[in-house]
């Protein structure tokens, strides 16, 4: 029997959270820390939980937090229900945002458009690389995007209801977002609705003082927190979030960060929605293409028709999409993650797009399904064939040779449980669903999810395990149990925010510079370029080494060495 219209949308609500809950959740911890971003990160909410700090805390033995604290707060929250702040616990918010941020976007399209199509953009949005690889990390990104988006569509509804009353849940997102990474987060969505509002008709003058006082009241809180941050942090934290939030944006920092050129985001929008680059690759060989009819003055007065005329859930997502990626291709400092907020909206209009492809070119997402197919089939079988030892780790050579080595041998030896066959089959399930389904959206997002199911559950962590530091943290924590580890980097300056954050994680927060201390004696954490720096910069110590653990950081990619160390 068919569903009501309101069953069906509800149906499809809970078939989406449930698709949230499966995909990220279960493997959160599996995987180490392997790169310095999230232990960065997590370290901030472990110094928060060892010293009660929870405004300014300092971590590194001499680090302010580069960010606002609303991600490690709630990193300190969900470390609650872990005992501790553990690799879990810090990826939790990151996942709770990307399924809140899915959820708030299937309720808000399913009244502009269709249930199905909310769905399917519920889902594109959930199962892109980017989205995903942001869900599942410890970073402040994804909390970001997701008070970002949220803050635009609470907007958008109260543009549409005439900006009468105090949009309160508004205000709090803005707010979040603010305290997420800095200003950015609260005035990029009032300039997006600002611009979507006088499209629609909006009288500027009344919009904008509107739009003004929304943006000074989601300001409250986080002016709270920088009087309290400043009142502990003084000049210090000012030069921080001045260099942060100014410098960055002009490309004027104290050291290179991120530094791309404007074609950089369109480069990370094509590869993150990926697989799904390849399907629209796919259509472009069936659309019809017509060369531009009439002058350029013509064209525009087309383009203007088109704007006034397209559908409202159209033109707000056009929009949204437009402003936050062109505002992010002026700053010098660019990066992948800092697009994430325009995801669900090119996730409407993939699905959009989808729907006609279904209807007019089935055979494009047919392709896409076969190639999926393929590669689900292929995944499964070179796994068997590296458990079979039937790859020898002669193939590789070069100078990252013994890292794909231990990462090969790694994937052929780790003993595997029960919910990790489960994976490992998982994309033959997608595969079997999808012939017996017989239905090309359906299956199409089976076997993404299940190829997502597989890397989250198995290949990734054993994989990824291999370039992490926690095992040779643990070594030092056997052999200093207690007190300061130094660490030593050649190109330290005052100011330089790289230090060894991975070990300084595993070892609770206890590895600090060298430079900033210069102690008569104890253990030195540098590389083989480091330490040689070391004893010319410093020629009244001396320093000998205590282990050469022949593994090169996941932080910097230098060889690691334990030395100790002590004054003549």
């Amino acid at each position: 029997m068919d569903l009501s219209p309101t069953n069906r949308s509800v149906s499809y609500a809970w078939l989406l959270a449930i698709i949230c809950v499966v995909t990220l959740f279960p493997f959160l911890g599996e995987t180490l820390f392997n790169t310095r971003g999230e232990p960065r990160e997590a370290v901030v909410a472990l110094s928060m939980w060892q010293d009660g700090n929870w405004i300014l805390p300092v971590n590194n033995g001499i680090d302010l937090a580069y960010k606002p604290p609303f991600f490690h707060w709630l990193v300190a929250i969900c470390s609650v229900l872990t005992g501790g702040v553990t690799e879990f616990s810090s990826r939790m918010p990151s996942a709770l945002a990307a399924s809140v941020m899915v959820m708030a976007g299937y309720f808000f399209y399913r009244h502009k458009t269709t249930p199905l199509i909310a769905l399917l953009m519920g889902a594109l949005t959930l199962t892109n690389f980017e989205v995903h690889r942001a869900a599942v990390a410890c970073r402040v990104d994804m909390v970001l995007a997701c008070m970002m988006v949220l803050s635009l569509y609470l907007l958008h509804r109260w543009v549409q209801s005439g900006m009468r009353k105090v949009p309160v849940a508004a205000i709090l997102c803005l707010s979040g977002a603010f305290l997420s990474k800095g200003p950015v987060g609260a005035g990029l969505p009032c300039l997006a609705i600002l611009v979507y509002a006088l499209l629609k008709g909006e009288h500027f003058g009344r919009t904008f003082a509107r739009l003004l006082g929304v943006g000074l009241l989601s300001c409250v809180l986080p002016a709270v927190w920088y009087v309290a941050a400043y009142g502990q942090g003084g000049q210090k934290f000012l030069d921080l979030v001045y260099e942060e939030n100014v410098l960055r944006l002009i490309g004027k920092m104290s050291y290179d960060s991120h530094v791309n050129p404007w074609y950089y985001n369109v480069v990370t929008i094509v590869a993150g929605f990926v697989p799904y680059t390849l399907l629209v690759v796919f259509s472009l060989f069936v659309l019809r293409y017509r060369k531009p009819q009439g002058k350029p003055v013509e064209w525009w007065e087309r383009f203007k028709k088109w704007i006034r005329e397209m559908d409202d859930a159209q033109l707000f997502s056009l929009v949204s999409f437009v402003v936050i990626f062109v505002f992010y291709c002026i700053p010098k400092s660019k990066r992948s993650v800092y697009l994430l907020p325009c995801y669900p909206f090119l996730a409407y209009f993939l699905a959009l797009f989808i729907r006609w492809l279904r209807n007019n070119h089935a055979g494009v997402i047919r392709l896409f399904c076969y190639v999926l197919a393929t590669l689900c089939v292929v995944l499964t079988l070179t796994f068997f064939a590296v458990r079979l030892d039937l790859i020898p780790t002669t193939i590789f050579s070069g100078s990252h040779a013994a890292q794909n080595v231990a990462m090969l041998t790694a994937l052929r030896t780790v003993p595997l449980g029960f919910v990790e066959w489960i994976a490992v089959f998982m994309p033959l399930v997608g595969v079997a669903f999808y012939l017996w389904k017989q239905g090309l959206t359906q299956g199409m997002l089976a076997m993404v999810f299940s190829i997502y199911f597989a890397l989250d559950g198995v290949y990734q962590p054993i994989v990824l395990n291999t370039k992490s530091d926690k095992p040779q943290a643990e070594i030092i924590e056997r052999l200093v149990p207690q007190g300061r580890v130094y660490s030593f980097r050649e190109d330290y300056v005052e100011g330089n925010p790289m230090h060894p954050f991975t070990i300084n994680f595993y070892l609770g927060d206890r590895v600090v510079p060298f430079d900033a201390f210069k102690p008569n004696e104890g253990y030195l954490i540098a590389s083989d370029e480091a330490i040689d720096t070391f004893r010319q910069r410093y020629p009244q110590w001396t320093a000998t080494e205590v282990i050469d653990f022949n593994h090169r950081s996941c932080d910097d990619r230098k060889m690691l060495h334990l030395y100790h160390f002590s004054k003549s």
